[in-house]
């Protein structure tokens, strides 16, 4: 019997040796694909462990492992986030990590997702969230001929076709933007930086590296207040803002990690990093024995090259306002040039939701093309 007519079993993740393996799934799901970037096995054991991720504090998450005749073939994680209850209604179960060689694999991976989630008394399954909204979000449906950026998914295009057998309808849409940062700054732009840099209750500053704690808590503080209305939004923690903080603090520089305060108050924030995916692609995910001392020798260089803008955010009661977009596009134009002048000549502001029509003017305005749209999914659960 050939292994593609063996059935598919479908066991939960127990223990580390069986979290490698669900890691490394994606090494052959992506084997004949020269645009997938294999994650560190270090940043993703550190992110899909209880012990080390404090997602894990208020989310109850099960992973499992589809095989065929003992072979890795797929993917898949449920979780019950107790604060997304809160949020977006009880009877919200969300699923992620979702990785399957064929349609039969993905099927016996929903259906043990279904169970689980019924299980829990949950009549919503909405997903991918990997895990969290803070985390990496979406399925990949459009732009699957360039890498995904660092801290964003990729995908393969049968994967919308099979969810929407299985019963899933897109809930929403998610935009990643490109920019070729080495041009100059449109006209409109200028004049708008311009009226910011004019208006005295508006001061920019870079992040002070030496308070770096205190700094944390106003982007905190900025970020919750500024995304809290956003669809499918969670609050981050504080223990969760650590924890991302304390794995971006090697790639976070004053001269892109952008303050924005009024009236002496910070009010916005952006942050832009390097496309650490870009550094990495070769690497296999294996840091030992060579990679690391290839990473090192990248990152340690001070010529930047792709990067990303993950994280950016305006305060709620500045953002259908001029002052606000005024803050945003100083903010950008600030990073743009500052990581230009270090040899940067591309970048991605990822991820805007499709009806963020503020946030989308701005940056259609300044010359970025949507490149890459992710969705997420959405079906109701019979009792």
């Amino acid at each position: 019997m050939s292994a593609r007519n063996q059935s598919v079993s479908v066991r939960p993740v127990t223990g580390k040796a069986d979290l490698k393996t669900f890691i490394r799934v994606t090494e052959q799901i992506y084997r004949d694909d020269p645009n997938w970037v294999q994650p560190l096995m270090v940043e993703r054991l550190d992110a899909l462990s209880p012990d080390k991720n404090p997602f894990f504090n208020h989310a109850e998450v099960t992973m499992w492992l589809a095989e065929r005749g003992g072979r890795p073939v797929g993917r898949i994680s449920a979780q019950i986030d107790d604060l997304a209850q809160d949020s977006w209604g009880p009877k919200l179960a969300h699923f992620g990590l979702f990785e399957a060689e064929d349609a039969e694999v993905a099927a016996a991976l929903v259906a043990t997702v279904e169970d689980w989630a019924r299980s829990r008394g949950m009549t919503r399954l909405q997903g991918p969230w990997s895990l969290s909204a803070n985390m990496e979000v979406g399925l990949l449906v459009d732009g699957f001929d360039t890498p995904p950026a660092v801290m964003m998914p990729h995908g393969r295009p049968g994967y919308d076709g099979w969810l929407k057998e299985l019963g899933f309808a897109k809930a929403k849409d998610l935009f990643a933007y490109e920019l070729d940062i080495t041009g100059e700054a449109h006209d409109r732009t200028k004049r708008i930086v311009a009226a910011a840099k004019r208006n005295s209750r508006i001061h920019m500053r870079e992040i002070d590296m030496k308070r770096f704690d205190q700094e944390l808590a106003v982007v905190l503080d900025i970020f919750n207040d500024a995304w809290g209305e956003n669809w499918g939004y969670v609050p981050m923690t504080e223990a969760e803002m650590k924890h991302a903080a304390a794995a971006l603090k090697p790639v976070v520089k004053p001269h892109r990690t952008m303050i924005c305060e009024y009236d002496g108050e910070p009010v916005a924030f952006m942050l832009t990093i390097p496309d650490i995916n870009h550094k990495i692609r070769d690497l296999n995910g294996r840091l030992f024995p060579f990679g690391i001392v290839k990473l090192l020798a990248r990152m340690l260089s001070r010529k930047e090259d792709r990067m990303r803008v993950p994280l950016m955010g305006v305060r709620k009661s500045f953002q259908r306002k001029p002052a606000g977009a005024a803050m945003a596009l100083w903010m950008i134009e600030v990073s743009r040039r500052n990581v230009v002048d270090r040899g940067a000549y591309f970048g991605e502001l990822s991820w805007i939701l499709e009806d963020n029509d503020g946030m989308n003017k701005i940056l259609v305005d300044i010359g970025c093309r949507v490149y890459k749209t992710y969705r997420v999914y959405e079906k109701p659960l019979a009792g």
